[in-house]
């Protein structure tokens, strides 16, 4: 008897996915949920932790950034203008046959004096130096080497010169190691000069780069009579100004030329305007050349080198970034805002 209930197959309470029956199935399940829990979390703590190691490393790298800037700002005084003068007093010591021979022309104060007032711009910057600057400046590095051993050796462009001391280690025994240090900032000071002065005028390619060219053989009508004075290196025949020769300007258009392209192409225009505007140390280096070579042409009675000199006083003047407060950094700092 049946009692009235129908028989029928036996029931399969709580059946697992894979056909499994009871708290079985339950506990793979349950397993499988809790591995793909983990394995996301553990994916999520990587991206974390990788996240967390690049928010540090910007952060370490501004951190630097902010104390190299403080600084040079605590040191613009001495920098720019303690260094050079004491550099002009020496070389020109030097020259006359003043310093004792340790001393005269010692190659390594000669670097470490360029290097200290090289450190503000490299300071400055730094900043705004990308894979693509990196590239552009390293191409301006081989070609300087390049240029002048073809000069030292060919008397072109330039014409025919030699050095008279050694300026540290020399490449292939013609030419300073350390040539890029002296010229690379003096065309990067030219452009930015060039990028203040000319404000919103620069953003026009023809006018830009014209008016760094313009600066940079500019420049070396400040150098190379001062340099000839003090027997850096000189002229074969020596030239009607101040003993450098016509070809030597003809030889500066040519490399100023090519080296200007190369540093606008290496920097982002605006970035570049933006970072020399709110740095307010940017061009600290071109003071001190201003000073140490305008103060020799003057010792030597190189007027006409010395005047030019001064016109780059009035463009930096014009900058609107030097005045009083770079002065105070001369003082103690407990006596400075007294």
């Amino acid at each position: 008897m049946d009692n009235g209930e129908s028989a029928g197959p036996p029931s399969r309470p709580n059946a697992g996915p894979d056909g499994e029956t009871g708290p079985a199935g339950d506990g793979d399940s349950k397993r499988r949920t809790h591995e793909r829990d983990a394995a996301s979390t553990d994916g999520r703590g990587r991206e974390d932790d990788a996240s967390t190691a690049r928010g540090t490393s910007e952060t370490a790298r501004e951190t630097g950034q902010r104390r190299l800037e403080a600084l040079v700002r605590e040191n613009r005084f001495t920098v720019a203008v303690v260094f050079p003068v004491v550099g002009a007093v020496m070389l020109v010591g030097s020259a006359e046959g003043v310093l004792p021979a340790p001393l005269a022309y010692n190659p390594l104060l000669i670097l470490f004096g360029t290097l200290v007032m090289r450190s503000p711009l490299v300071v400055a910057l730094l900043p705004t130096i990308d894979r693509r600057a990196v590239a552009f400046l390293g191409v301006l590095t081989g070609y300087t080497y390049a240029i002048e051993l073809v000069g030292v050796r060919t008397g072109w462009p330039y014409g025919t010169f030699e050095y008279g001391i050694r300026l540290g280690p020399m490449l292939g025994g013609d030419v300073p190691l350390a040539l890029p240090l002296f010229f690379v900032p003096l065309v990067l000071n030219a452009t930015l000069l060039t990028l203040l002065v000319l404000r919103d005028r620069a953003a026009r390619v023809g006018p830009r780069l014209l008016a760094a060219i313009a600066a940079i053989v500019a420049v070396d009508l400040v150098l190379d009579p001062g340099a000839v004075a003090i027997g850096f290196w000189e002229y074969v025949p020596p030239g009607d100004y101040y003993g450098v020769p016509r070809s030597n300007y003809w030889g500066w258009l040519l490399s100023g030329t090519v080296a200007v392209v190369l540093v606008d192409r290496a920097f982002d225009r605006a970035v570049l305007l933006e970072r020399v505007r709110t740095c307010e140390f940017a061009l600290d280096d071109l003071v001190s050349f201003v000073l140490l070579w305008g103060a020799i042409n003057v010792l030597y009675g190189n007027w006409l080198a010395a005047g030019v000199a001064g016109l780059f006083c009035l463009g930096l003047v014009r900058t609107d970034r030097y005045d009083l407060a770079m002065l105070s950094t001369a003082l103690p700092e407990r006596w400075r805002g007294r």
